[in-house]
């Protein structure tokens, strides 16, 4: 199913709402203007293959271009709208993309764009005037309401984050169906998680990120409502949940912990009793965090470990994480093989690279064949890596321990800074906290944290102390931090993953390396 399929049983039914302006989204209305922009996306010239970019905040119109796009056979390239002009103008570029779609909200930035993109066929702007750039409305109002007679299925390419070098883009293959026929995330969503065309989705994260994106056009697959707003922002999140009856939203780690650090009074003013499901991933929950969520919300937390690659998925619900506390769950997409560095399986119990064993070649990174081969394993280009490392116990649940590549070797030990981040993540005089390695004549490295204190705590020694010695009092003395550094912010992107190549390049610069 797909949102032509709703709009024909119910057009009325809201696909989406913006709760920041009260806008709305109807099925009809989804179904129509998302035919007619593909009608101008084919009088473009764009055919099956070919790619269309979007450069928007949190919007409505983005579901038209999405759809646009899957019912058309393209490939969706939403970008980050707090980029440069030259990042943007890359990935466009890089991407391949025929269309660029711009918000006028994004009027200053996108013109500069227009510059940069010289082999695009259709430059579209919707929600005002924006110099070099045709008018969106008056483009779908001389389009034709009737579908292509043939609606290929496209798929969405996102780019990574570029935190470290120029962002990759992720390419998977087009599907072969029609865009009305069952796709495999919303069967996952629907028999995973038991979503269905009743689900009120709350939506607080960037669009244009692959979680949300993927997550949002998956409800309107199965013909539920997305309920979004610009950004997160804790206390409107649970006011959202309380008004719209929201039943089922997304949140990462980071967001459990500015929730839970409201004060008591906020957090049990609003009524949340209508959320049956809290779906959480992009980085491992840190155990005490999930069991103060799951006093609060109760027994309705299921996380999900995978990635923009989509190489593979794996899920836990409340019951199996209370008997596996710490674990992401077990594969419900792929095969899991857990690896040392030169590709041999490892026993039960041993950490190593996670890979996801599919029976094809699921994704590669849009042109960096290099990037593409040191995702797979060296014997089974079918298994792939996002990075991170982790174990199976003896009943295949999958912990994650960290990011391979942040991964801290202190005198030939292994110290993973998620543990320490873990440790810290509820203290009461922090508010957000990194932990990275950096160069020691005696060790090789030593750990450093990076604290933002929380509003009334004093930054300085006596604090640093009480940091290191609560670590050392929770795990190894050895992986507690030999120092803290007090900062007024952490490098975070929009979806609360940590920046930690900003903060060690910020380091080695001051310090010399």
């Amino acid at each position: 199913m797909f949102p032509g399929t709703h709009a024909a049983k119910n057009p009325d039914k809201l696909a989406a709402l913006l709760v920041d302006t009260g806008d709305q989204l109807s099925y009809g209305e989804l179904d129509d203007r998302s035919i007619r922009l593909a009608r101008v996306f084919a009088g473009a010239g764009l055919r099956k293959g070919d790619g269309v970019a979007v450069l928007s905040p949190n919007d409505l119109r983005f579901f038209e271009v999405l759809w646009a796009a899957m019912r058309s056979g393209l490939y969706f390239t939403p970008v980050n709208h707090h980029l440069t002009a030259e990042e943007v103008a890359y990935i466009v570029n890089d991407s391949g993309a025929s269309a660029l779609v711009v918000s006028e909200s994004k009027r200053e930035l996108a013109e500069e764009v227009a510059g940069l993109v010289p082999g695009l066929r259709l430059r579209l702007a919707y929600g005002g005037e924006v110099a070099g750039y045709d008018d969106y409305a008056q483009a779908l109002c001389g389009a034709s309401a009737e579908p292509l007679g043939e609606e290929p299925c496209g798929a969405a390419m996102m780019y990574s984050s570029g935190t470290t070098g120029r962002p990759k883009g992720v390419r998977p293959p087009l599907p072969d169906r029609q865009v009305d026929e069952p796709d495999m995330l919303s069967l996952v969503l629907a028999n995973g998680f038991g979503l269905t065309e009743d689900v009120v989705y709350g939506s607080p994260a960037p669009i244009y990120h692959a979680a949300p994106l993927g997550w949002c056009g998956a409800v309107q697959r199965l013909g539920g409502t997305v309920v979004m707003t610009k950004k997160f922002d804790p206390e409107q999140l649970l006011a959202t949940i309380e008004k719209y009856r929201v039943t089922a939203a997304q949140f990462v780690p980071t967001m459990f912990v500015r929730m839970l650090k409201l004060d008591e009074d906020v957090r049990t003013r609003h009524d949340v009793s209508s959320l049956k499901l809290a779906i959480h991933a992009a980085a491992p929950c840190p155990v005490e965090v999930k069991r103060k969520m799951l006093d609060w919300f109760g027994p309705i937390l299921v996380e999900y470990y995978g990635g923009t690659e989509g190489n593979g998925l794996t899920i836990i619900n409340t019951e199996q994480w209370l008997a596996k506390p710490g674990s992401v769950g077990k594969a419900a997409l792929g095969v899991l093989h857990i690896c040392d560095d030169d590709g041999n399986e490892l026993p039960v119990g041993e950490i190593g690279t996670v890979y996801f064993e599919r029976e094809i070649v699921p994704f590669t990174y849009h042109n960096d064949p290099e990037k593409t081969r040191s995702s797979q394993h060296p014997e089974h280009p079918t298994w792939t890596t996002l990075g991170d490392i982790g174990r199976l116990d003896e009943d295949g649940f999958l912990f994650l321990t960290d990011r391979k590549a942040f991964t801290i070797i202190s005198g030939g030990v292994n110290i993973y800074p998620q543990e320490i981040e873990n440790a810290l993540a509820l203290h009461p005089a922090i508010i957000d906290v990194a932990v990275i390695g950096v160069p020691d004549p005696e060790m090789g490295e030593s750990v450093l944290a990076f604290v933002q204190p929380a509003p009334g705590a004093q930054p300085g020694p006596e604090l640093e102390r009480e940091i290191i010695e609560f670590v050392r009092s929770r795990i190894a003395r050895f992986k507690a931090p030999r120092a803290v550094r007090f900062v007024n912010d952490l490098p975070r992107t929009p979806t609360g993953k940590l920046v930690k190549g900003e903060l060690k390049r910020a380091y080695l610069a001051e310090t010399g390396g």
